[in-house]
């Protein structure tokens, strides 16, 4: 199956089949940094929407990172992956310190990716929710749990790449999935692309800073929703 050269060729495939949102000016583009962050701004650049961030964070597994134990997100989501913390021996005063630990990572994020601008409004809008692929699916559900307390009108989840357990379980979790790989064997998400490189705060700054001013309406913090 064919890998994209970079996280900028993933999101112009995807741009080409979001085609009948450009220019709607009920649609926000939101991605989950860091790594979101490139494939979103070229989604957002070629329909000309407006793009804001989504900050989330894994809860991993303390002998072992990558396992996510659960996700939390803005606005207070959080949601646990239940057989992967009963399997880790996880109880729940371990989950919350973990989660409390994540939890200054996120709020470190939010101000340096938003410098003290206000998110976008979301209420009511459709919203594309992008990330640069999807394994275990953990920070995206944390993300469409915190869409759904924003009452946002629909979720449009848009990936490059997706493994197949995880798509299934969260595809009855909004309104429209567009997924352009859905490999058999996955992995990785990063061995789905031919370069794959770390997306710097700075990066994720800029990309706020050029596109997310195409909003004019005004804005209100997704944690008081």
């Amino acid at each position: 199956m064919h890998r994209f050269h970079d996280r900028r060729e993933a999101g112009l495939a995807l741009a080409r089949r979001l085609a009948a949102l450009a220019r709607n000016p009920a649609t926000i583009v939101l991605a989950l940094p860091r790594g979101g962050v490139p494939v979103a701004a070229e989604v957002a650049r070629a329909l000309e929407l407006p793009l804001d961030v989504l900050c989330v964070r894994k809860i991993g597994a303390p002998l072992h990172k990558e396992l996510a134990l659960g996700a939390i997100a803005e606005g207070g989501a959080c949601v646990r992956n239940e057989d992967v913390i009963r399997d880790s021996a996880i109880d729940q005063e371990e989950f919350e310190r973990l989660a409390s630990r994540e939890r200054l990572e996120l709020e470190r994020r939010v101000r340096a990716f938003r410098g003290g601008r206000a998110p976008l409004e979301l209420s009511g809008h459709t919203v594309v929710l992008v990330d640069d692929g999807l394994a275990t699916g953990a920070t995206m559900r944390a993300a469409i749990q915190s869409l759904k307390r924003a009452r946002v009108k629909q979720v449009i989840m848009a990936v490059p790449v997706a493994a197949q357990d995880s798509l299934a379980l969260l595809e009855p979790e909004v309104d429209q999935v567009v997924c352009l790989r859905v490999p058999s064997v996955f992995g990785a998400v990063g061995l789905w692309y031919e370069q794959f490189p770390q997306v710097s705060d700075g990066a994720v700054q800029t990309a706020l800073a050029s596109l997310s001013t195409r909003s004019s309406e005004p804005s209100r913090s997704m944690s008081k929703t």
